[in-house]
């Protein structure tokens, strides 16, 4: 690879962790003697289907091309194996046959904001939790004593003002998780209303019972927003672990929004055979009323 082209995929890469848009890196890490894409080879897939780097054109570089599109939505670093005519192979299959390819996929994308409508108890858990997991955290509140940066300074940005008015010009986009968690269900269902009607996060959750989170959905809906965007609310929010404090509350719902991300089935791991991960938006199944 020319110098020249490789310090634009090294640029690119740093672009798309930076602030995007999202690139995909295939390289090559174990090729067979006299291959035609060498050990370190680079391909670059951006999300309009644009490439830089080769790995040598022919079967193997149309097969990479074709599951680097996938990795748009799986937010992971992965390897697949591949024979030289392009076919799937199993780990096993690779190591046992000797003349396979192992291609590693890298996702460089800016890092997943977690947005927390409510500085309280459970807002403050998850902060903590989202901050350790990798998400760039953003807490909005409406009272300077739980909306600052000395009670959240694991949060790139804390907003505090009104929740209708800041979540209306609060960037949110398909890399967007937000969390509802108010100090009472009014504050709750004026969050919801603004992010549904806006549309276009990855996750959207709210805090509360089954009988006070049916009640705030209907409101939506007879306000005239899309049903189909307020049955994809996720509510009550978080995965049943059995979870009473705070920040047992928030170490479900966070769970859950991992969940959502990797596209994980939330079952115990004993009972999983394969992990199914990057279900796509569009294929996820809804929350259950």
């Amino acid at each position: 690879m020319a110098r020249s082209e490789a310090a634009r995929i090294f640029e690119e890469v740093l672009a798309g962790q930076a602030s995007g848009p999202p690139v995909v890196l295939a390289t090559v890490v174990q090729a067979p003697p006299d291959a035609a894409a060498a050990v370190g080879a680079k391909l670059l897939l951006r999300q309009d289907g644009s490439t830089l780097g080769s790995l040598g054109g022919g079967p193997l570089e149309a097969a990479v091309l074709a599951d680097a599109r996938d990795a748009f939505r799986r937010h992971s670093v992965e390897s697949l194996f591949y024979a030289p005519d392009g076919s799937r192979l199993s780990r096993r299959e690779a190591e046992s046959a000797g003349g396979g390819y192992q291609v590693m996929f890298e996702l460089h994308e800016p890092p997943a904001t977690l947005v927390i409508v409510g500085g309280g108890h459970i807002g403050k858990a998850l902060a903590t939790i989202g901050d350790l997991c990798g998400f760039s955290v953003v807490v909005v509140d409406d009272r300077p004593d739980y909306a600052n940066q000395e009670r959240f300074p694991e949060a790139g940005r804390v907003v505090c003002g009104d929740f209708a008015e800041v979540l209306r010009g609060l960037p949110i986009d398909s890399n967007t998780y937000v969390v509802t968690v108010t100090r009472g269900h009014k504050h709750d269902e004026e969050s919801l209303r603004q992010v549904v009607r806006r549309g276009g996060a990855a996750y959207v959750g709210m805090i509360g019972s089954k009988r006070r989170v049916a009640a705030v959905l209907q409101h939506l809906i007879d306000d005239g927003l899309d049903p189909e965007a307020v049955r994809r609310v996720h509510t009550p929010i978080g995965l049943d672990i059995g979870a009473e404090t705070p920040e047992e509350i928030a170490v479900a719902i966070m769970a859950e929004v991992v969940q959502v991300r990797r596209g994980g089935s939330g079952r115990p791991m004993r009972e999983v055979k394969k992990a199914r991960r990057g279900v796509a938006p569009a294929e996820r199944v809804p929350p259950q009323p």
